[in-house]
């Protein structure tokens, strides 16, 4: 099968590879990119926090390129989304790291069963935009004291539309992998007018297969949100 891939790189090079081992041809073209923020994340991890919380590996992207600046932190406990971030931040030297089940929702539970309700410190959220409300949101109802730093932005990639369009033209793909909501608005919006009926859109998520207008045919949605369960579906 050829298998469009638009997850920003470099997880996007790593997905091709995989799928390339189980026989697929896959056409890579990351539809956004992360900008990130340093400077506002040194700032922040010069406080001290009960936790910190990654929802995404691009945040870890964010923290390898001030390695010096998270010296003192490396055995404050890290709150991972999923594997893949918290495999991100085990390279950068963390040693006490919690990873959830792949969504917000789950990850904050765990944040919340875990830190002492006396501890009075922040919980650092390095976070990137846009961003699902969800994490944020069960922090609040749980009543986690947090600051949100957005260390990164993903923005779309410069000249993608044409890209696109010619793929989807001259070398149409089997199936669209989707690991994000916020990609998958962009696809559609990128997709345009370009009729694309035998397209396959398998997602990572529930919330990221509702971004698809209801008349879409061939979703899917991985039964955990994880790249494994999302390959499976192939």
């Amino acid at each position: 099968m050829r298998i469009l891939v638009t997850r920003p790189q470099p997880a996007a090079s790593k997905t091709a590879r995989r799928l390339q081992e189980l026989g697929h041809e896959a056409l890579v073209l990351p539809l956004m990119q992360s900008v990130a923020d340093a400077d506002v994340a040194r700032s922040a991890l010069r406080q001290d926090y009960a936790a910190l919380a990654l929802t995404s590996a691009q945040a870890a992207e964010t923290l390898a390129s001030i390695a010096n600046d998270i010296k003192d932190h490396l055995d404050t406990p890290v709150f991972c989304v999923g594997t893949a971030t918290a495999s991100a931040a085990r390279a950068l030297g963390f040693r006490n790291i919690m990873t959830g089940t792949g969504t917000g929702r789950s990850l904050a539970r765990m944040l919340a069963a875990s830190l002492a309700a006396t501890d009075p410190r922040q919980t650092l959220y390095l976070a990137g935009a846009p961003r699902s409300p969800d994490f944020e949101a069960s922090l609040r109802r749980d009543g986690i004291r947090f600051k949100v730093v957005e260390c990164y932005r993903m923005v779309p990639v410069d000249g993608v539309k044409t890209r696109l369009q010619t793929i989807l033209a001259e070398t149409p793909p089997d199936a669209v992998l989707l690991y994000s909501s916020e990609t998958a608005r962009l696809f559609l919006d990128l997709r345009g007018a370009e009729e694309t009926p035998d397209l396959r859109y398998l997602c990572l998520s529930p919330a990221i297969a509702r971004i698809l207008p209801s008349t879409t045919g061939n979703v899917a949605v991985a039964t955990t949100p994880d790249e494994d369960s999302l390959l499976r579906l192939l």
